[in-house]
C-alpha cells in the first residue's frame, strides 16, 4: 500500500510521535497550521470516517480529550479546531483526525522539533 500514514505506522518514514498503543497513532502534523497541530491517525487502515467501527471512533475521541488537555498543559493554548477532511478535501486517504491548536495572539510557526520536546 502506498499510504504515508501507514508507512509512518510501520516505522518506513519517520515522524514525531507523541502517542501510540495497539489502536492509535498521534503525530505532530509534519506542515503545521499552528504551533502543536497534531493528528490522530488509527493503526489499521481505514479510508474514511464512513469505514470506523464506533468502538475505535470512542477511542479516538477519548484520545482527542487527552492531546487537549496536554496542548493546553504544555503550549497553553486558547482553543482547539477539530478537522476530519472527507473526499476531495482529504489528501491523505487514511482517516485521521487534525487537532488544530488556536491562540489568542498570534504566534509564528515555531520548529517543529523545539514544539515536539515541549510536548514531551
Amino acid at each position: 500500500m502506498n499510504c504515508v500514514f501507514c508507512k509512518i505506522i510501520n516505522g518506513e518514514i519517520p515522524a514525531k510521535i507523541l502517542y501510540r498503543d495497539n489502536d492509535l497513532i498521534v503525530i505532530m502534523d509534519a506542515n503545521p497550521e499552528t504551533n502543536g497541530h497534531l493528528l490522530i491517525i488509527p493503526i489499521k487502515h481505514y479510508t474514511t470516517f464512513e469505514d470506523l467501527d464506533d468502538e475505535i471512533l470512542l477511542k479516538i475521541n477519548k484520545l482527542a480529550k487527552k492531546m487537549k488537555a496536554l496542548l493546553t498543559e504544555k503550549l497553553n493554548i486558547d482553543g482547539l479546531t477539530l478537522i476530519v477532511n472527507y473526499g476531495i478535501r482529504q489528501m491523505v486517504k487514511h482517516y485521521h483526525l487534525h487537532l488544530i491548536p488556536a491562540y489568542k495572539e498570534d504566534y509564528a510557526i515555531e520548529d517543529i522539533d523545539k514544539i515536539y520536546q515541549k510536548l514531551n
